[in-house]
C-alpha cells in the first residue's frame, strides 16, 4: 500500500502550495491579436458573417431607399416624422451605405481572405507533392479486393500503372522492381472549392467598386423628345462616394418611337399583358450620331454607360388658351400608370394664367363607365382614350417652394366651380375642346403620345462581377462533380518460390480511399481489377472465398 502511495506523493509534492498559481499562461497583446485573427479567419466565422450579411440586407427590401425611391422616403417623414427620424438614425433608408452594413461587408471580405490564402498555399504544396505511400494493411481501407492472376508480377504492376495513368491518376514514383502502385486523383475538387471562394471574394470587391465609382439616374423621355445628360437633367440622380458630377459623360438621346403592344385575344390573367416592349432612339455622343433599337432586356449603350427601359405610360398633348385665344400652355403631360390597365394620374400646371390654373385628374386608355366602379380603364391599349380633369386656381408655387411635377398643392388652391355651384368636371376625348368654367378660357385634348422611363447607369463593377459569377459557377461544378480518390495496388509473387523465374501465379490486392462519401468506389475497384487482368494478358485463377471480403489473407 505504501508503495502505491509513493508516486502519488511525489506528484502532489511537485504542485505548488498556492493552487492559484496553476493558471495558464497570460496572453499579451500579440497573443490576443493572433487569437482574434484566428477566430476571424475561421470558416465558421466566414459562414456566420455571410449569413449575417444576408440578414442585414433584409431592411433594404422592407424600407424604401433614398437612392432608389426618394419620394417614398419623403412620404415616410410626412406620415410619421418621429418614427422616420429614428429609422433614419439607424440607417434604414440607406441600408447598403450605412456604417454597420459596411462593417459586416469588410469583416466578411477579410475573413474570406484569411480563409482562402492559407488554403491556397496548402493546396499548392499538396499538388506538387507525390501521392502518399501505400499503407501496410490495405484491408483496413473502406474498399478492398484481392484476386489471384495467371500473370507475372512485373506484368501486373506495369498493367496497373498503365491503367491508372490512362485514367489521369497521379502516380507515385517507385523504385525499379517495386511491386506496389500508389495513385491519387481529384485535386480539381479542392481547386474548385478555392476557385468558388476566390470568385465570391471577387464578387464582393466588384460590387464595392461599383458602389464607390458608379452612379445611376432616372429620367422620363417622351416620344419625339431629346434629352441631354447632365447632373441637372435627371429626375433622380445618385452618385457614388468617389464620383463627381463632372464625371457624368455628355451625350444626347432622342426617343424616336416606343412600341408597346398588349394581349387582346387571351382570356383571364393573360388579357392585357404586354407582349411587345421596345423602342428606337437616336444617340449622339463624341460627335457621332447613330440610331439604335432597345428593349427590356436590350439596354441602350453609350460608351460605358447603359440605359435600361424600365416602364412606359401615356402623355396626353394638352393646349390651354385664355379667353382671348392666346396659348398659355401646350405640351405633352406625363401621366403615371396606377394599375395594370394603365389608368393613370397626372396634373397640368399653367402658371402663365392669372391667377394660375391647375388641372388634376386621370387618363383612361380605354374608358369604361359603370354604376358601381365609375369611370375606369378596361384595357391598357388606346381603344377609347379619355381625359378626366378637375380645375383649380391660385398660387401654384406657394413661397417658391419646389414640388413634384406630379403633384398639385390643392391645399393652397381654390377649386374652380361650375355655374350650378358644383366642382368642375371635364371629360375630354382626343380632338375635344371645352370651356373652362368661369370664363377662364379653353382646354383642348389634341392627341396622345407615349413616354419611356429610362434608368441610366454606370457600374464599373458589373462586368467583373459577371466574370466572377461565372467563375464561381465553374468552381461549384468542380467542387460538386469531381471526387477525390486514392487507389493503392499491391502485387504478391507466387507462394512457394516467389523468386522462381517465370512464376505465373500472382496475387493482386486493390484498395481505394475516398475523401468524404463516394458511392461509386466499389465499381471503381471492380472495374480496375477487370481492366488490369485484361491488360496484363492473364486470367483470373482464384477470386478467393469472397472477392469483396475486406480481410486480407496470405495468397
Amino acid at each position: 500500500m505504501a508503495t502505491d502511495q509513493q508516486p502519488r506523493q511525489r506528484i502532489e509534492a511537485s504542485y505548488p502550495k498556492d493552487r492559484t498559481a496553476l493558471g495558464g499562461p497570460r496572453l499579451g497583446p500579440v497573443g490576443w491579436a493572433r487569437w482574434a485573427w484566428r477566430q476571424l479567419t475561421s470558416m465558421r466565422t466566414a459562414l456566420a458573417l455571410l449569413l449575417l450579411l444576408a440578414v442585414a440586407a433584409i431592411p433594404g427590401s422592407i424600407f424604401p431607399q433614398r437612392g432608389v425611391d426618394p419620394v417614398r422616403v419623403r412620404r415616410y417623414f410626412e406620415d410619421d416624422p418621429d418614427l422616420a427620424r429614428w429609422l433614419d438614425r439607424l440607417g434604414m433608408f440607406d441600408v447598403y451605405a450605412s456604417p454597420w452594413f459596411a462593417s459586416i461587408y469588410l469583416l466578411l471580405m477579410i475573413s474570406l481572405i484569411g480563409c482562402v490564402l492559407p488554403r491556397m498555399r496548402q493546396h499548392l504544396r499538396a499538388v506538387r507533392a507525390q501521392p502518399p505511400r501505400i499503407p501496410a494493411r490495405l484491408e483496413r481501407l473502406p474498399v478492398h479486393r484481392r484476386v489471384v492472376l495467371d500473370a507475372a508480377p512485373s506484368e501486373v504492376v506495369a498493367a496497373a500503372r498503365a491503367q491508372l495513368a490512362g485514367r489521369r491518376y497521379r502516380l507515385r514514383e517507385e523504385e525499379d522492381g517495386a511491386l506496389v502502385v500508389a495513385a491519387e486523383k481529384g485535386f480539381a475538387k479542392e481547386t474548385g472549392n478555392l476557385l468558388f471562394h476566390l470568385a465570391l471574394l471577387g464578387i464582393i470587391v466588384s460590387v464595392a467598386a461599383g458602389h464607390l465609382f458608379g452612379w445611376r439616374g432616372e429620367i422620363i423621355i417622351k416620344e419625339g423628345e431629346s434629352w441631354t445628360s447632365g447632373a441637372g437633367t435627371f429626375d433622380t440622380l445618385s452618385l457614388g462616394p468617389l464620383v463627381d458630377e463632372a464625371d457624368i459623360p455628355a451625350f444626347t438621346v432622342e426617343l424616336n418611337d416606343l412600341d408597346v403592344q398588349f394581349e387582346a385575344q387571351a382570356q383571364g390573367a393573360q388579357f392585357g399583358q404586354p407582349r411587345v416592349f421596345e423602342g428606337v432612339a437616336t444617340v449622339e455622343a463624341d460627335g457621332a450620331e447613330r440610331q439604335v433599337d432597345f428593349g427590356v432586356n436590350q439596354p441602350l449603350s453609350v460608351g460605358r454607360t447603359s440605359m435600361y427601359l424600365l416602364g412606359n405610360g401615356y402623355a396626353p398633348v394638352v393646349t390651354v388658351r385664355d379667353p382671348e385665344g392666346e396659348i398659355l400652355f401646350s405640351d405633352a403631360v406625363t401621366f403615371l400608370p396606377q394599375d395594370n390597365t394603365y389608368g393613370s394620374d397626372g396634373v397640368i400646371k399653367v402658371p402663365a394664367a392669372d391667377p394660375g390654373l391647375g388641372f388634376a385628374g386621370g387618363f383612361l386608355p380605354t374608358i369604361s363607365m359603370g354604376e358601381e366602379t365609375g369611370m375606369t380603364s378596361s384595357f391598357p391599349g388606346l381603344v377609347d382614350p379619355a381625359l378626366v380633369l378637375t380645375a383649380y386656381e391660385g398660387e401654384l408655387f406657394p413661397e417658391g417652394r419646389s414640388q413634384s411635377v406630379f403633384a398639385l398643392p390643392t391645399e393652397t388652391l381654390d377649386q374652380v366651380m361650375q355655374d350650378d355651384g358644383e366642382p368642375s368636371r371635364m371629360l375630354l376625348r382626343p380632338g375635344d375642346q371645352l370651356e373652362i368654367p368661369g370664363d377662364r378660357g379653353t382646354i383642348e385634348f389634341e392627341t396622345v403620345i407615349r413616354w419611356g422611363g429610362m434608368l441610366v447607369r454606370h457600374d464599373p463593377g458589373r462586368l467583373p462581377a459577371l466574370v466572377f459569377a461565372g467563375t464561381a459557377l465553374v468552381g461549384l461544378v468542380l467542387m460538386l462533380g469531381v471526387r477525390r480518390r486514392r487507389v493503392f495496388v499491391r502485387v504478391h509473387p507466387a507462394a512457394g518460390d516467389p523468386a522462381a523465374p517465370g512464376a505465373r501465379h500472382t496475387g493482386l490486392s486493390v484498395a481505394a480511399l475516398p475523401k468524404g462519401t463516394d458511392p461509386g468506389l466499389d465499381d471503381l475497384v471492380d472495374g480496375l481489377l477487370e481492366r488490369i487482368t485484361e491488360a496484363c494478358g492473364g486470367r483470373l485463377i482464384e477470386p478467393g472465398d469472397d472477392a469483396r471480403d475486406n480481410n486480407e489473407d496470405e495468397v
